[in-house]
């Protein structure tokens, strides 16, 4: 079942002109007589939790809150486009790394803040020494399974893996889903071969100034391997929304998904009759999980000085008052990155991501060091013709290698 709240999000976007204006009215009406607290952010999953949480500071303070997003896969450049504009909202989300950087002229000095020697060590975004990004939380990816259909014992490099696939299938079932969203594609899957290096950073740096090549790479040649069997042994991820990868999985047509913690709340309005949990994507017998800071909140620089400080205000008041730490856990089921905040009640998925965190089982996510926009813009083509023609596994690298060259240039 396809949740209305995602569709009304998607056809949000379609307006979003009128609403990066409305967003851009307080960076505009410097004149006006009350500050307004406008957000705007592509975390789905929490629209309706950060709408009441808006409301319940409203009630509380007096201050207006309008909440706004869109999907994930234009956010970015709609961000920007709002920005440059003088346009942009007073509170937005984005990601550390590239995009931080990309955007540092636009994001206030945070390091005021009264909560941010709480955060927890390396978390929080920072430019130049001053913090720049509140941390959302911190989240895990790999394959979210049903614990009645896959034994996670059973899954631990390429052949098993492939063996899953193939049980599942004879069994009337897929194996193994992924979305056509840009990151549920091929952005997240491709952290992988990236993560187990013994140093990706200097890969990465390597890679963007031409020195190495994805297809002389045993970690990019093995990728290719599990993306060739998914797309032999799995449906096509090109004709399956987020909703639907989701709602298979939660109705037991498809045993596993690649996703993250953050997929739980998808389930809300699924009975479901199994139990899940979360395991490593085997890629060169990996067992570990993908675990990072996904997103920060970030105060817009160019907004109203009166609006900076409401901004400032408000993300104070979710990060200590109870009511706001009640939302960021309860509500948004966020794993606490705040000193004092904690949750007796995570879901089981992000209680895996917790117990990964603490046994010392987690990879970096590479994503952070990918080159700004390169996944909505570059690779996104390429595992869409993959993923419909008989493009080989040397032709998928040679095309990745081509992409990434590109989105450096």
């Amino acid at each position: 079942m396809i949740k209305t709240r995602k569709l009304l999000c998607i056809l949000s976007s379609i307006t979003l002109a009128l609403a990066l204006t409305a967003c851009g009215g307080s960076a505009q009406a410097g004149k006006a007589a009350a500050p307004k607290i406008v957000i705007f952010q592509s975390k789905v999953e929490i629209i309706d939790q950060l709408e009441a949480a808006a409301k319940a500071y409203t009630q509380e303070t007096g201050v207006e809150v309008e909440t706004r997003g869109t999907t994930g896969d234009d956010y970015f450049q709609q961000l920007k486009t709002g920005l440059a504009n003088n346009q942009g909202p007073t509170i937005y989300s984005v990601g550390p790394g590239a995009e931080v950087e990309q955007l540092a002229n636009y994001l206030a000095d945070l390091s005021d803040l009264p909560f941010i020697s709480k955060i927890g060590k390396g978390m929080a975004a920072e430019v130049n020494g001053k913090t720049v990004g509140i941390p959302y939380t911190v989240e895990g990816f790999g394959l979210v399974y049903n614990k009645s259909l896959i034994n996670p014992a059973d899954v631990k490099d390429y052949d098993s893996f492939v063996k899953m696939l193939q049980d599942q299938k004879s069994a009337g079932l897929n194996g193994f889903g992924l979305s056509q969203e840009s990151y549920f594609l091929i952005g997240h899957i491709l952290n992988h071969p990236f993560a187990v290096m013994p140093d990706y950073v200097d890969y990465m740096g390597k890679l963007a100034k031409g020195e190495v090549k994805m297809a002389e790479t045993k970690e990019f040649q093995e990728f290719a391997k599990f993306y060739s069997a998914i797309r032999e042994y799995s449906y096509n991820p090109l004709e399956v929304n987020y909703d639907k990868e989701c709602g298979d999985f939660a109705t037991g047509k498809t045993a596993s998904i690649h996703q993250g913690n953050w997929a739980y709340g998808m389930f809300a309005d699924y009975d479901l009759n199994f139990e899940m949990g979360l395991m490593p994507f085997p890629i060169a017998g990996n067992d570990k999980l993908a675990v990072s800071v996904p997103t920060v909140w970030g105060v817009n620089s160019q907004a109203p000085e009166a609006d900076i400080k409401a901004a400032k205000d408000f993300l104070t008041w979710l990060y200590t008052s109870e009511t706001g730490q009640k939302y960021i856990v309860e509500e948004f089921g966020f794993i606490p990155v705040v000193e004092g905040t904690s949750s007796e009640s995570l879901d089981p998925l992000s209680a895996e991501v917790s117990r990964y965190v603490i046994e010392g089982k987690t990879l970096p996510w590479a994503t952070n060091l990918y080159p700004a926009g390169i996944v909505d813009i570059h690779l996104v083509p390429v595992a869409e013709k993959f993923f419909s023609s008989a493009m080989t596994e040397e032709e998928l690298l040679a095309a990745l290698d081509e992409a990434w060259a590109n989105a450096v240039k």
